[in-house]
């Protein structure tokens, strides 16, 4: 069996136009032909679409589907997703239809992250073209990007990822976030699927957040093609998440940004391509090379600058 790469992401939200402009207008994908189940679709490439938008009364990613190599494949991890004691509830033709595969089923993990598994896909004939004019984003082999998850039951839900699906490890930090000594720290695992993407899902170890997801990850083809979305972010009020920086893991020159639905999405370049077949886990020690000043990390600084000023 083989997890080939992210597929694709289904989001539900109420706020279908505030994710239109924020995917067509700031990030720069192209919106689909509708699939005529009232969902919304979203292109990057031929793909027939990417982000699967879904009116719904929460806030929240929904699932990250992954592309499994074939069907007896797809049936084989379905059997051990329910023997593990997830649950597995295949989609009819229609829904298999209107996600453009040719069968999938919806899980969760042990931390209740929503998935999808499936195979067979299927291509656009009608060209990408980016609303704003983004050059390209890198995909094909290496998938749509990634997606992050929290983990509170951090060592259960990275056992299913590795020994339950096969997802294998790249990086397994254990990130400390302030100087105080007493900080115990949080683990990650970042896990690559069969191809050459450094992690195509990452764990955290905290609470989970309500939005369903931490962040997803769009990779583009240029440094300047991230540049500019990232002056359309504060031309059009996006809420920064986290400035421009370099990643010490992945290596992807990026930034963050809050989606309509309240998680973020991070949209970067150059990103290190792995050897999956012979690559050895790391532990990195720092999140970041230079950059990547967290929103968090700012209002901190601000309120200890107001503080002092006070006094």
């Amino acid at each position: 069996m083989a997890i080939e790469a992210l597929g694709y992401v289904v989001v539900e939200t109420q706020k279908l136009d505030e994710w239109d402009d924020f995917l067509c207008n700031i990030v720069g994908v192209m919106r689909a032909a509708d699939p005529g189940d009232g969902a919304r679709h979203y292109r990057v490439d031929a793909r027939p679409f990417r982000f699967r938008i879904v009116a719904g009364a929460t806030e929240r990613l929904t699932a990250a589907a992954y592309r499994i190599d074939t069907r007896a494949a797809l049936d084989d991890l379905a059997a051990r997703v329910a023997a593990a004691g997830r649950p597995v509830a295949w989609a009819d033709a229609a829904g298999a239809a209107a996600r453009g595969v040719d069968a999938v089923f919806a899980t969760s993990d042990p931390a209740g992250n929503g998935l999808e598994f499936y195979c067979g896909d299927s291509a656009d004939d009608v060209a990408f073209v980016s609303p704003p004019g983004v050059s390209g984003f890198v995909t094909g082999a290496l998938g749509m990007g990634h997606a992050v998850f929290a983990a509170p039951n951090f060592a259960a839900t990275h056992a299913f990822y590795r020994d339950v699906v096969g997802f294998h490890d790249t990086d397994l930090p254990h990130f400390h976030f302030s100087p105080d000594p007493a900080d115990p720290g949080m683990r990650f695992a970042f896990m690559h699927a069969d191809n050459g993407r450094h992690h195509s899902v990452a764990l955290g170890e905290s609470p989970a957040p309500p939005s369903g997801c931490v962040h997803l990850m769009l990779e583009m083809t240029t440094l300047a093609d991230v540049g500019r979305c990232y002056d359309r972010m504060r031309i059009g009020g996006v809420p920064e998440s986290a400035s421009i920086g370099l990643h010490t893991n992945d290596e992807m020159t990026s930034f963050y940004m809050q989606t309509p639905s309240g998680f973020d999405l991070e949209v970067g370049c150059d990103g290190l391509v792995i050897d999956p077949a012979s690559w050895a886990p790391t532990a990195h020690k720092t999140i970041s090379e230079w950059g990547h000043v967290w929103a968090w990390q700012k209002a901190m600084a601000e309120a200890a600058a107001a503080a002092e000023a006070a006094q």
